[in-house]
């Protein structure tokens, strides 16, 4: 069964991440849940896979690979289906993903395995949101048969925005001790409109090769550290 916890983010360090990190398109199509298990068929970009996963206790997952083509005709005759982005980072030993949900509704998520550091659960990470591990309406099971909740908003601070962007930096090499001092809790502008706005690039030198994903990489850094507060001399 799986153990992860899931933690809403704000939308636009979702698209902040997918801009860095890339990601990967998977769809899920679920199945009417059984006594003891569940079943779903899972179709990523080159693989396609059956799994049956305990409804409850301490069983593990059971997953096939199945060829590409069965696992697109079972999701097509599944009862309910999610399609999402999956973006992968790492902090040491622990894999973040974040997850931006594009079917049934938008919905942005982040999810880490429930791993434990000296006997206790791993704390959340400032640019994560609230803790939505025990409610049944983010499974993915559940976006899947009954739709998406009502969305939550989730506030952008300047504690959320460095911390992510130090992880993205890769400035972490063990998790954060949670309550160390550090940036104080200030909402700060939504980057999603500057991500979106056309930025001109430099002009180049006449024989100077451009490197475009270079400079887009660039701009954004530069977009999201322009938009933090200055700090005082």
């Amino acid at each position: 069964m799986s153990t992860h916890r899931y933690f809403l983010i704000a939308p636009s360090l979702a698209r902040l991440i997918q801009k860095e990190r890339g990601g990967e398109r998977v769809q899920e199509g679920y199945f009417p849940d059984q006594p003891q298990r569940s079943a779903f068929v899972q179709v990523e970009e080159t693989r396609g896979s059956l799994i049956l996963e305990a409804i409850e206790g301490e069983a593990p997952d059971e997953q096939a690979s199945v060829p590409l083509a069965h696992a697109r005709a079972l999701l097509a005759v599944s009862d309910g289906q999610v399609e999402y982005v999956r973006a992968r980072l790492s902090i040491g030993s622990h894999e973040i993903q974040a997850l931006h949900f594009v079917r049934p509704g938008a919905l942005d998520l982040v999810a880490i395995a429930g791993t434990l550091e000296e006997g206790r659960d791993l704390p959340a990470l400032p640019w994560f949101g609230p803790e939505v591990s025990n409610e049944p309406g983010y499974q993915r099971r559940r976006l899947a048969l009954d739709g998406a909740p009502d969305r939550q908003e989730v506030a952008l601070t300047n504690a959320a925005l460095n911390g992510l962007l130090d992880l993205l930096e890769d400035r972490f090499t063990t998790w954060p001790v949670q309550g160390k001092a550090g940036e104080p809790d200030v909402p700060v502008a939504d980057i999603s409109l500057a991500l979106a706005a056309p930025v001109r690039a430099p002009d180049a030198e006449p024989d100077e090769e451009i490197d475009d994903l270079g400079i887009e990489d660039a701009v954004i850094r530069e977009l999201a550290r322009a938009l933090q507060p200055r700090r005082g001399g």
